[in-house]
């Protein structure tokens, strides 16, 4: 028997990836008819961790839909068979990097004339408020910006769901770059590291997505992952870790400058990686701002929902 509020089918894109299969796996704890896009054979080809996966869905409830970017219709006829669109795309630059093929995603919406709600591929830096990003990082807040114009002027109904750093790479390693892991002695602390940064679960950032979906007050809005307990600063984040291990780390402090130097001679990707970490730990962009009548915050909003606080998701760390 569904627990949903409503029986809104739900299509996601990128169902396998990284935030994606936790959108299936919200959808379907949350009691929602879930489709997921599947490539064609030809597309597929032997990725089969990929195919296991989408398996693994369909026997847990999931429907697998047949869909590809280079045809245009079969994502029409995809997204003709339900209410909602959520896109999981990656941007970032160490993955796949493929924002704006949203675009034909926007089409074929736009084109079946159906959809109630559409959730781009977001989840992070609110691009909006990234017009003054660095070169070369500003690529994905631009190309999300390029999405989010081509929605808007679609007139497609939309949530952006935005403002997190993911537990998985910037919490289970202290904020470290260039690892997954904390570190065992010495921790690389940015500027005097009392920024505040929202530090969340995946699988909550995940929850909140799917609670949107047939709310009337995030219709046309911004959802922000702004989880009071969860706005840390990484010196409190260290500390939560030195509490749970019984161990003090040597901190190293890194300035501002010192820092942006550090991009000169990295890949692009590095690069990338560089300007966002600046953003967040220096410039403070996941909470340097008040929500306005733009946007409502995830908390807030869905109070029973009881998200992972950061000294619980350290544990298995330990």
């Amino acid at each position: 028997m569904s627990n949903a509020k409503s029986d809104l089918k739900i299509l996601v894109v990128g169902g396998t990836g990284y935030v994606g299969r936790r959108i299936v796996k919200a959808s379907l704890a949350q009691g929602y008819p879930t489709h997921i896009l599947q490539r064609p054979a030809t597309e597929i080809g032997l990725d089969i961790e990929k195919l296991q996966m989408l398996l693994s869905f369909k026997k847990q409830g999931a429907h697998l839909v047949e869909g590809s970017f280079s045809d245009i219709q079969s994502l029409v006829n995809a997204v003709k068979r339900v209410d909602v669109v959520i896109c999981t795309m990656s941007g970032v630059h160490f993955r796949s990097h493929n924002l704006l093929l949203q675009l034909k995603l926007v089409e074929a919406i736009k084109q079946a004339g159906n959809v109630k709600r559409f959730l781009p591929s977001e989840f992070g830096l609110d691009p909006a408020r990234m017009g003054h990003a660095l070169e070369p990082g500003r690529v994905t807040f631009d190309e999300k910006m390029v999405v989010r114009k081509a929605i808007e002027e679609a007139k497609i109904p939309f949530t952006y769901v935005c403002g997190a750093a993911f537990g998985g790479y910037f919490a289970g390693n202290l904020s470290q770059m260039g690892t997954l892991v904390p570190p065992k002695d010495k921790v690389l602390i940015y500027g005097d590291g009392n920024t505040k940064v929202s530090l969340m679960d995946e699988d909550d950032i995940a929850t909140y997505a799917i609670k949107t979906i047939d709310d009337p007050r995030t219709l046309n809005k911004t959802l922000y992952l702004l989880p009071p307990e969860n706005l840390l600063t990484q010196r409190q984040l260290v500390q939560i870790w030195e509490n749970l291990v019984g161990k003090k780390l040597e901190k190293m402090s890194i300035s501002k400058d010192d820092f942006l130097v550090s991009m000169k001679g990295m890949d692009y990707a590095g690069q990338v990686g560089v300007g966002h970490f600046y953003h967040i730990f220096y410039e403070g962009s996941l909470t340097n701002f008040k929500i306005g009548e733009e946007g409502e915050e995830a908390s807030k909003l869905y109070p029973e929902v009881k998200y992972t606080r950061m000294d619980e998701y350290l544990k298995v760390y330990a």
